[in-house]
């Protein structure tokens, strides 16, 4: 059975959408970030870059949620497209898209938003703005679609899942959303999905640490301790 190391922030999320929806039997064992538990021997070990979603599945440990996320719907053979090379091509650059751009941008707007010690504006702006670009980007191109890939729900709508959770956390507020129709119609679209229900109740499967304090804040951002030098 495949083990899957696991938070509920948006990479591990997407993870867990595709577990579901592709069938396939899996253990979930909870990573609590905030308690620096990513850190621990036994889990570096496993992702020396000491962060979660992992999975190990027999032989084969992957690291990184769209690796994870490729694997497990190659292994399956479900929600690849229709496997052509035109749609082969589509897929692979939109989920690198979201892996290069939605992913890291989102996460540093909600850093220099929201945990940095200090508010630095040139950061809080490059992010934001980057941020929304990417969104923008995938606002337009869902006005074609029905989804990423067009008529063919795949593992691309799953990897961007895991953000769009997050999406008025990442832009500033619920009112994001009214900028962003076709992302949102495509957001209420997975979670209506049996299988998107089965990953909201991860939340009731393990309680993680809440507060961001001290202790969280070490553990989540250790460069900081380089400040106090």
């Amino acid at each position: 059975m495949i083990k899957f190391y696991y938070s509920l922030a948006p990479n591990p999320m997407k993870v867990a959408l595709l577990l579901e929806e592709t069938g396939q039997p899996y253990e979930a064992v909870p990573v609590d970030t905030r308690k620096g538990e990513q850190h621990l021997p036994a889990f570096t070990a496993i992702n020396p870059n000491a962060k979660v979603p992992v999975i190990v599945d027999g032989d084969a440990t992957v690291f990184d949620s769209n690796a994870i996320v490729l694997y497990l719907a190659e292994k399956s053979g479900q929600f690849l497209g229709d496997g052509t090379p035109a749609t082969r091509g589509q897929l692979l650059s939109w989920l690198m898209f979201i892996a290069s751009g939605i992913g890291p941008f989102s996460g540093q707007a909600v850093h220099f938003n929201h945990y940095a010690p200090e508010k630095v504006p040139y950061a809080i702006n490059r992010y934001d703005f980057e941020a929304w670009r990417h969104w923008n980007i995938v606002e337009a191109h869902l006005a074609e679609r029905e989804w990423m890939l067009g008529d063919q729900y795949t593992l691309v709508d799953m990897a961007l899942w895991g953000w769009l959770r997050a999406l008025p956390f990442v832009l500033g507020g619920a009112e994001s959303w009214a900028r962003l129709p076709n992302t949102k119609r495509l957001y209420d679209a997975i979670n209506a999905r049996p299988a998107a229900q089965r990953v909201e109740a991860l939340r009731a499967r393990h309680t993680f640490k809440a507060e961001m304090d001290a202790e969280a804040h070490k553990a989540m951002f250790p460069q900081n301790e380089r400040l106090k030098a």
